[in-house]
């Protein structure tokens, strides 16, 4: 006979569970459009049910499934009850909703144990939990700014940042434009292309690898707050002066870590091309650059992030009528914070596509590391 598991979040979610029904109802005396008590019922049986669906002996796929379906479901009629009553939840709902997190998180525990046998599952697992995990930092953010009553100009909730984006897709997009494919992505490749040639440079020359990795130590601790208002002094107001702060910040990341790679190949194998009677360039394109890719790959992923923080700051301190620095810094003041957060997301989301699409690349062309087999 099967005997059941033990799940501590099941444990805790029915102990929430029932300090929930000690303190109802959900929503305080005078809510305008309160929840009501049959709905309340019913997402309570569904919250203990699935506790005792995470004890039980089911194959992990289908334990996962029923925590995944039931914990967003009764999350989302929460949602939908309190949503109406800002700043009327009462400790009954926190609880109630604090039992669904528990349940999601014991679901992600029965994924994250999974081992499926096809690339196709792997990938798709990989995928999932990370998206069930952002998917509870928005739902935990909108059940705290709605319930609690956070006044909107503080925190707004996501399903307003998430519907002022949708009606702003037009400026979103122009800002975007202008920010990432003009001056990001010119800084970026630029920069990283500098850095990668005059690493090579340094590696063949010792005297400007003495010189220069002392000076790039110095520049990269420069403040960019610093840096910024002098690029626009020289290069002008438009996206020029924005790709220059880029590529600032990341020529030397580039450099630093090109030639740290340049080096990490052994001594036995760089024998072994002198006995095959190798030149510099044959044992750089066939030893050394390969062996430095995870580093330069490192370097790649480092400036993704630095590029597209560098281009924002830089549009603080001048940038014609359009960009995204530029409209963060316009609506801050004039207290349009749905806005502003919907830049922030944009940004996020475009920065985590830019990251990704590096990353994809890295497992592509090394391959044969042993982070990338392991993983």
């Amino acid at each position: 006979m099967n005997q059941m598991s033990f799940s501590w979040q099941g444990v805790l979610a029915l102990v929430l569970t029932a300090i929930a029904i000690i303190t109802l109802p959900i929503m305080a005396e005078g809510a305008p459009d309160p929840v009501s008590s049959m709905m309340v019922g019913l997402t309570i049986a569904l919250i203990v049910a699935l506790a005792f669906v995470s004890f039980s002996s089911l194959p992990k796929p289908y334990i996962a499934a029923v925590l995944l379906i039931g914990a967003h479901w009764a999350a989302w009629v929460l949602l939908a009850g309190v949503t109406g009553n800002e700043g009327l939840a009462t400790k009954s709902f926190f609880l109630l909703m604090a039992a669904c997190w528990l349940l999601a998180w014991r679901c992600v525990t029965e994924l994250s144990a999974m081992t499926p046998s096809s690339s196709f599952g792997r990938t798709s697992l990989r995928l999932l939990i990370p998206a069930i995990f952002g998917a509870w930092i928005l739902i935990l953010w909108e059940a705290l700014t709605r319930g609690a009553g956070i006044p909107f100009v503080l925190l707004p909730p996501p399903s307003a940042i998430g519907a002022r984006i949708a009606t702003s897709l037009p400026i979103l997009a122009d800002d975007v434009r202008q920010t990432i494919f003009k001056a990001v992505f010119a800084g970026y490749i630029i920069g990283c292309g500098a850095g990668f040639v005059v690493a090579i440079l340094a590696d063949r020359l010792a005297f400007l690898r003495r010189g220069l990795l002392p000076i790039g130590n110095m520049v990269s601790a420069l403040p960019i707050i610093g840096v910024a208002p002098i690029m626009v002094m020289w290069f002008g107001f438009d996206w020029q002066s924005k790709a220059a702060v880029v590529i600032i910040m990341t020529f030397f990341p580039m450099l630093v870590n090109t030639v740290a790679g340049l080096a990490a190949s052994g001594p036995m194998e760089r024998d072994l091309m002198q006995t095959y009677a190798s030149n510099y360039w044959q044992t750089l394109l066939k030893l050394r650059l390969p062996a430095a890719m995870p580093f330069i790959f490192n370097a790649l992923k480092i400036n993704s992030t630095l590029a597209l923080i560098g281009a924002i700051v830089a549009e603080f301190f001048g940038t014609p009528i359009v960009g995204m620095g530029f409209r963060i810094s316009t609506e801050i003041g004039r207290m349009n914070v749905d806005m502003v957060w919907a830049e922030i997301a944009v940004a996020a989301l475009v920065g985590s596509i830019f990251y990704g699409v590096v990353a994809l690349a890295e497992r592509a062309v090394t391959f044969w590391h042993p982070s990338i087999r392991g993983g």
